[in-house]
């Protein structure tokens, strides 16, 4: 018996490593998204921040570019590590809170499944490496719990730095860490140094980048609300509490993490308490539905426990949660991996769920399209002209892929694009990508249209059917044009 608990990690292991080489085995299937576009181009001006998100996951993706090239599977890489730690983690989690081999194994297993760490691992962006960072605290809280041992706030306080590095949602969970630990006996280590020593290093870890905003006039907060705003308008956060029943974990897991939530409650409380004050805050300032999904695991590991303790000499409950996990895995599989070909009836499913792989379509041939028609100006234009990306996407693509082709460094005024300037000397006529001829004429005096962006599978996204338009003489200066062109996206 005392071996088993290792012997459960070692399974939890083997499921975690199962998971690397499914994503490392599928990560290639398209292209980038339009959202790693950005991040790719982010990296190769590393700072201490940026209008979408903090420093931390430009930083990892130029790890991960010089490492293995521009290749969607080598950028993905640290995506399908971070997915696989979280898998590890709920499996610790587990054992920390008293389970054995099978409540391990299945808190990993069923941590995997969830619709949310499928394609997270499959795409490098800021929620998958926020979402380690939630994982992680919830099983340093465990650790605290348990050992009564303050020195390991220092460790959480590292965590949560790392956290505020990420993705700024980290402060919804950690207000309800400080309720965990204010309305929990918790409390007395209010009285312990290492608590605010772990204060202290979360502060010191996040420094640079809160610098970096005061700088910049902490636009990201303008940022956040314009892309909230937007989100609100179109109805993305109105399904909030339903999407709590199959985004962030597998609608076949619903009763583990029930049962999860139950067990904080009664023996727990402190991550009672977080879960349900980010849940509320969330819910109250109109998140959208998979920002709670970082919260689950931690559920998934108690509920596992429970079932442990309480059914597993019974071979109808082991067979159902064999079943749960089995069919969590092929509905989260089916839709989430990239797996299914372009335009198949696997393919047209995915997109009525989500438009992830839509917007992984058809961006080497925009700008093909864009360097056709730059190729068409006189040569001795071309050094005049500059090429100007209507949305971040765009402007990454051209970047990553343009150089290439003999294609300038893109203009855009979207995002951090906008702080890298219009060049000096200022271009006097521009190729346009990704506005219409009204749109382009409120800045310009005449636009012709030379191209319209297709893709070979004939996908419909935000791209397809765009038109690449050359325009000439400017409506004002550029200082006064450059303000006007900015924008968030």
């Amino acid at each position: 018996m005392a071996d088993k608990p290792r012997q459960g990690i070692t399974l939890v292991a083997m499921i975690a490593a199962g998971v690397f080489f499914v994503h490392l085995a599928t990560n290639h299937r398209y292209g980038f998204h339009r959202d790693e576009l950005q991040v790719i181009d982010d990296a190769r001006h590393l700072d201490w921040g940026y209008v979408v998100y903090p420093p931390l996951t430009p930083a990892v993706a130029r790890v991960a570019f010089e490492l293995f090239g521009a290749s969607p599977r080598g950028i993905r890489v640290p995506a399908a590590l971070a997915q696989s730690l979280i898998i590890l983690l709920a499996g610790l989690m587990a054992r920390d809170l008293g389970g054995g081999r099978a409540a391990q194994v299945l808190a990993a297993a069923m941590t995997a499944v969830a619709p949310l760490a499928m394609i997270q691992g499959a795409l490098l962006q800021y929620v998958g490496l926020d979402f380690l960072w939630w994982v992680l605290v919830a099983w340093l809280m465990i650790r605290v719990i348990r050992s009564d041992d303050p020195r390991w706030w220092i460790a959480i306080g590292a965590v949560i730095g790392a956290g505020v590095l990420t993705r700024y949602t980290i402060v919804f969970f950690v207000a309800g860490l400080v309720a965990g630990v204010v309305f929990t006996p918790l409390r007395r280590h209010l009285m312990s140094p290492w608590l605010w020593l772990g204060v202290g290093v979360s502060l010191t870890i996040a420094m640079p980048n809160l610098v970096w905003q005061y700088r910049h006039d902490f636009v990201s907060l303008e940022f956040l609300k314009s892309i909230h705003e937007r989100d609100v308008r179109l109805g993305r956060t109105s399904g909030f509490l339903i999407e709590q029943l199959f985004v962030p974990a597998s609608m076949f897991t619903i009763p583990w993490w029930l049962a999860g939530l139950w067990f904080f409650i009664r023996r727990y409380r402190a991550l009672a308490w977080m879960f349900f004050v980010t849940l509320l805050l969330f819910l109250v300032m109109e998140g959208r539905g998979y920002y709670m999904g970082p919260a689950y695991p931690m559920l998934l590991a108690g509920g596992a426990v429970v079932w442990e303790r309480r059914f597993i000499a019974h071979k109808t409950a082991l067979a159902v949660a064999v079943g749960a996990v089995v069919l969590g895995a092929l509905f989260s599989g089916a839709l989430m991996l990239p797996i299914p070909p372009v335009n198949s009836k696997l393919w047209n499913l995915t997109t009525r769920v989500h438009d992830n792989f839509v917007e992984e379509i058809g961006w080497q041939e925009l700008v093909s399209t864009v360097a056709g028609v730059y190729r068409q100006i006189p040569p001795d234009e071309r050094a005049r002209t500059a090429i100007f990306a209507s949305n971040y996407g765009e402007a990454g693509a051209i970047n990553l892929y343009g150089p290439a082709l003999g294609l300038p460094r893109a203009l855009s005024g979207v995002n951090s694009h906008w702080y890298r300037g219009y060049g000096n000397p200022p271009p006097e006529q521009l190729v346009i990508v990704g506005a219409s001829e009204k749109e382009a004429e409120e800045f310009l005096e005449s636009c012709d249209v030379r191209a319209t962006v297709k893709n070979r599978f004939g996908v419909e996204n935000e791209e397809s059917g765009g038109e690449v338009l050359l325009c000439r003489g400017l409506r004002a200066p550029w200082p006064v044009l450059w303000e006007k062109a900015r924008s968030f996206g």
